[in-house]
């Protein structure tokens, strides 16, 4: 299976929350490694959790708007009918699989594998991937785009900058550490 803006995964609020995990998902999509989808429920539950952490709601905005505007197609619509039909252990994980099921996507990243058991998956032609190990197999199969887009968020990163380990030492940080280790490896 080859990334590519043609590979379609569903990004999870779990994997969306931490900004170093979002930062370098985001990155890898915006070259094209593969193609981001999430939907209002996904997005509702990012929104929570951050008023939550009492982030200023101008704070939440941008946030939720940069990430729109980035990836304009990202958003799935017209999945709400599936969530009834689907049978998840933790029902509230069932908006995820309908709109990875609506949008036609190749996996979900998650880091709660456990609430998305394999053969279920199966049953509609997905599967479900930690952030990391998809990050890795999307390095694995394009290494020099991968690394390109990882320098790049780094040289994009303010407040304060920081160079390529400190970087990886944050994505290490950020239960990240086969992709810190693989992206240390090509440096």
């Amino acid at each position: 299976m080859i990334h590519s803006t043609n590979f379609t995964a569903v990004l999870d609020t779990n994997v969306i929350i931490p900004l170093t995990t979002r930062d370098i998902l985001f990155w890898f999509a915006h070259y094209d490694l593969f193609t981001p989808k999430w939907s209002k429920h996904i997005f509702d539950e990012w929104i929570h959790l951050m008023e939550g952490r009492q982030i200023d709601q101008d704070e939440i905005r941008k946030r939720v708007n940069t990430a729109n505007m980035a990836f304009p197609d990202a958003l799935v619509r017209n999945y709400e009918t599936l969530i009834e039909t689907i049978d998840l252990p933790d029902t509230n994980d069932r908006h995820v699989l309908a709109a990875a099921i609506k949008t036609n996507a190749d996996l979900i990243v998650t880091n709660n594998l456990k609430d998305f058991p394999e053969d279920y998956l199966d049953s509609f032609g997905l599967y479900a991937k930690s952030a990391d190990d998809f990050l890795i197999d999307t390095i694995d199969l394009n290494q020099e785009i991968a690394l390109l887009a990882f320098r790049k968020m780094v040289l994009n990163r303010k407040s304060p900058d920081m160079d390529e380990y400190e970087v990886l030492d944050l994505l290490r940080k950020s239960q990240l550490e086969k992709t810190a280790n693989y992206l240390h490896a090509q440096l």
